[in-house]
């Protein structure tokens, strides 16, 4: 499959094509097809969980790491199909584990 130029904006949860873009994005990527599907069933994965958040809020005992782990599996998709700006960017967040 052909990879494609796409655009990242992590906050809102959006995978931009370059006629989408308005300047609004954080990372760009160059990814097939199958790549951007998966990176959207993330952030909807993620969108879930925050959504979550408030109930999890209410019990103080009961902790859920899955928004943490979730993000960290967006930031590591992001890193490795990332141009080499966006790896570094990522790099220098210090968002991923060491390894």
């Amino acid at each position: 499959m052909e990879k494609k130029t796409y655009y990242i904006a992590v906050g809102s949860g959006e995978v931009l094509e370059p006629e989408d873009v308005t300047g609004n994005f954080e990372f760009e990527i160059r990814a097939t097809e199958e790549e951007v599907d998966k990176l959207q069933e993330k952030f909807e994965e993620l969108a879930i969980h925050e959504e979550d958040t408030a109930v999890r809020a209410a019990i103080p005992y009961r902790q859920n790491h899955s928004d943490e782990e979730n993000l960290t599996e967006i930031y590591q998709m992001l890193h490795e199909l990332g141009t080499p700006d966006t790896r570094r960017h990522i790099e220098a967040m210090n968002v991923l584990p060491r390894q």
